[in-house]
């Protein structure tokens, strides 16, 4: 290979995405906002590994799904000969964790994590093969009550993030005798119409006819709205516990549509199902989806634990907001130091450490492949970084003992620049920046919106 020939770039797998800085404080700000939303609640953050074994998959979310059976990032570990799987959703992988690790020993948990999910899907906006998801699990609680303060802490959610166009649909799919019933009566209704479904219901419709329900397919919609409803199958307690979800949810002013098609898309659901549907994404329209799992805990070989649970598609409601109009400026930093010679950088240095020390956001000029560049370049550099403010040392001032500040926005442009000696600027910069109300030091998030 000749020494001058270009190597051809690497890039990205297909439908998995990079975040890159422009899009930083948009994910901070819906992270930093759903932690306190989580945490107003009770709920107690937990983290499990992307990999887990396949067969906690295969038997928690059902062999007959899409995601089971089409969707995994499957394979074997070539040093023990492990079946193994990026995790494809985590209520798998939390349940794992609280059994292995006894979590509920001392009573029922409220849990939340985020982090990324694989699933082998075609990408197209709002779908991706890496995507980032949020969610909160309650194991351990029986009563309609979780069910419906899960459902409000969500709405709190949205409402804190300033999502309008957000609703929410609600049904219960009963218990497994209760589906049993509702599943032969809907396969002998289904099989009536066998000749309007596709290949894909026709494949189901013995091994998991449920989700036929949930089919997109025009010609069928018709046939599958005059099926079978779960819910005139669902006995005294599904129905009470299902109207209790209700009642809570009235009282509190939360409005929702009962959607008898909902079913969800993963096996251990049972009763309470919900799911926050927007039309502002097109296809994607569901943003956040959940529902109670009373028998997993068991299906895992722990002690009978009902539950019920949430996941958040974290890509999905960033276009969301993107489209609220919420802010997506680049994070801006307080003070960019500008300085020339061997003395002043280093000066530089301490008063950078100083700055930070009082809270603020400080990018330090650094050497790049054409140098450290002139006055000139560097202040370019500092009027481009967002800055507030610009700190100037020279040879001069480093003799003096003092700094230059250069203002750079706003109002305090007016002034444009003052000569403050070293040992007065980290002062005289925290009461500029208090002056111009740019952020509250109280809590250091320098999220600028």
């Amino acid at each position: 290979m000749s020494e001058n020939k270009k190597l051809e770039k690497i890039v990205g797998v297909k439908g998995m995405n990079d975040m890159l800085p422009a899009d930083a404080p948009l994910w901070e700000l819906f992270e930093n906002t759903a932690q306190s939303v989580f945490k107003s609640y009770g709920f107690q953050q937990i983290r499990t590994p992307i990999v887990e074994q396949t067969a906690l998959f295969a038997r928690g979310l059902g062999a007959v799904t899409d995601v089971v059976e089409k969707e995994m990032y499957s394979f074997e570990d070539s040093m023990n000969g492990d079946k193994l799987t990026l995790r494809p959703e985590n209520t798998a992988g939390v349940v794992r964790a609280v059994i292995e690790h006894n979590l509920t020993y001392e009573g029922p948990k409220r849990l939340w994590y985020t982090g990324p999910m694989f699933r082998h899907e075609r990408p197209q906006r709002g779908r991706y093969r890496q995507f980032q998801q949020m969610g909160a699990e309650a194991l351990g609680f029986t009563g309609p009550d979780i069910d419906a303060e899960l459902i409000m802490m969500c709405q709190r959610l949205w409402d804190d993030l300033g999502l309008q166009d957000v609703r929410l649909e609600l049904n219960s799919i009963g218990d497994a005798e209760e589906r049993n019933k509702h599943r032969a009566d809907l396969i002998i209704y289904l099989d009536q119409h066998k000749e309007i479904m596709d290949a894909e219901a026709l494949r189901r419709m013995y091994a998991n006819p449920l989700r036929i329900l949930d089919t997109k397919n025009p010609a069928m919609q018709a046939m599958v709205n005059a099926a079978p409803k779960l819910l005139d199958y669902l006995g005294a307690e599904s129905l009470a516990h299902f109207e209790g979800v209700q009642a809570i949810l009235r009282h509190n002013s939360i409005p929702f549509t009962i959607n008898n098609r909902l079913v969800r898309g993963l096996d251990y659901y049972n009763r309470t199902v919900f799911e926050w549907v927007t039309d502002e994404l097109g296809a994607q329209g569901t943003i956040c989806a959940g529902g109670r799992y009373d028998t997993l805990v068991t299906m895992f070989g722990g002690k009978p634990t009902p539950s019920c649970g949430f996941a958040m598609g974290i890509e999905r409601i960033l276009e969301l907001m993107k489209s609220a109009g919420e802010a997506h400026q680049p994070s801006q930093c307080d003070v960019y130091l500008v300085h020339q010679g061997a003395d002043a950088q280093m000066q530089s240095f301490v008063l950078a450490e100083r700055l930070r020390d009082a809270g603020l956001d400080v990018v330090l000029h650094c050497a790049s492949i054409t140098g450290i560049g002139s006055f000139k370049s560097q202040m370019k550099r500092a009027d481009a970084s967002g800055a507030s403010f610009a700190i100037i040392v020279g040879e001069d001032e480093v003799a003096q003992g003092v700094a230059i500040v250069k203002a750079l926005r706003g109002d305090a442009e007016q002034n444009n620049q003052a000569t403050v000696p070293f040992d007065t600027v980290v002062d005289y910069l925290v009461d500029q920046i208090a002056g111009n109300d740019h952020h509250d030091h109280e809590n250091c998030n320098h999220t600028h919106h």
